[in-house]
């Protein structure tokens, strides 16, 4: 007995000394590792382990950072655990050259590691690659290019004029090109999903459909509300104009419009029988954080968002992105906005929505045809 006190305490010592973002400590209790079993069942094929993973590398991700930051070199640091016990490592570090500050990371995976668990390939759905951006760090060092990134995209609802959007397009261009479309996935956390969402989309646009995960991300921005203003004020006035008697000859809109709608739903239903609909990113949102709730609202009527049951998303039904909210987890904003609510084992989710009109507007473009194929076909 007397032996046995001191080994508790130092042990005791150990855990207190332990860092609390380790992986052990502040991770996801009962998440497997990888092991030779995934090659007859593979844990990838389970949505939830799906999520909790991504969430794990995006807090590599930050990690990342946080050990530049703090000068902590690859024995010491952080990060690796957070990727490790998956069988994946890190092929490429994302820098912001002007100020050296890390937004993001490529994962692939790690054919040495896993072949030393007996594991000589890579189980089903496991992607390849994963390309993994982080959102704001409040710490000095990259405070500024952070906020600068967020104040972005609140004016213009945009993040395509970042130095960072170019370095993970470009990143995730080459996972894309190297491994394949569809054995490689995007995944960002608050600002990092905002850029995972628009270098998916920009993907999308050259017929590049990578899958795509987004955890928190932002969904106010004054463009975007002075965008919704405008829709609503014109389809006020379109009511409104319906209510009000025509005298003269008959419009030129009710000869034209006719074909002009007729053109544009051909045009819609070309893209989508060519694939165009098959990107439909998955959403995670909790609508008790201030930052990403909006996309909690509703789409009136049938979204414009719709595939062919073709390209196997939408299965005889119109295709929607897929979004999950948290019915039972952290309601106050901070938690409600963390990272770690998504690898959680106690955390419920539900479907929120078939049509959000956030996702509706974002993905608009991929499905609508160019104004000049419109007035070509009028």
């Amino acid at each position: 007995m007397a032996k046995a006190m001191p080994d508790q305490k130092s042990g005791d010592a150990a855990t207190a000394a332990a860092n609390p973002l380790e992986f052990h400590v502040y991770g996801p209790r009962n998440l497997s590792s990888i092991s030779w079993k995934d090659l007859l069942s593979s844990s990838w094929k389970n949505a939830n382990y799906r999520r909790m993973v991504i969430a794990c590398f995006i807090q590599g991700a930050y990690l990342l950072e946080l050990d530049r930051q703090e000068k902590r070199d690859e024995r010491t640091g952080l990060a690796p655990q957070w990727w490790r016990p998956f069988k994946y490592r890190l092929a490429q570090v994302l820098v912001d050259e002007r100020d050296g500050s890390i937004y993001g990371a490529v994962l692939e995976w790690d054919h040495q590691a896993a072949l030393s668990d007996y594991i000589p390939f890579r189980p089903t759905r496991a992607p390849a690659a994963v390309v993994a951006l982080r959102g704001t760090l409040l710490k000095a060092p990259t405070f500024r290019r952070d906020v600068v990134d967020d104040l972005r995209f609140l004016a213009w609802d945009s993040l395509k004029g970042s130095v960072r959007f170019a370095g993970a397009l470009a990143a995730l261009r080459d996972a894309a090109r190297r491994f394949g479309v569809g054995n490689v996935c995007v995944g960002g956390h608050s600002l990092g999903a905002g850029f995972a969402l628009q270098v998916g989309k920009a993907l999308a646009k050259e017929r590049v459909f990578v899958e795509c995960h987004v955890f928190n991300p932002p969904s106010v921005s004054l463009a975007m509300s002075l965008r919704g203003f405008v829709e609503t004020a014109g389809e006020l006035w379109g009511r409104a104009r319906a209510w009000i008697p025509y005298v003269g000859s008959q419009p030129a809109a009710d000869t034209s419009g006719g074909n002009a709608g007729h053109s544009e739903s051909e045009a819609r239903a070309s893209l989508a029988q060519s694939g165009m609909g098959r990107w439909l990113p998955y959403l995670y949102i909790n609508t008790n954080d201030y930052i990403c709730c909006h996309y909690s609202d509703a789409a009136g009527g049938t979204a414009t968002v719709a595939v062919d049951s073709g390209g196997g998303n939408g299965g005889g039904k119109a295709g929607a992105a897929t979004m999950l909210a948290v019915s039972k987890g952290p309601s106050k904003f901070l938690a409600a906005h963390g990272l770690e609510q998504w690898w959680a084992n106690d955390v419920e989710l539900q479907v929120a929505l078939n049509h959000s009109k956030l996702i509706d507007r974002q993905l608009r473009s991929l499905y609508a045809a160019p104004p000049a194929a419109l007035r070509a076909r009028s």
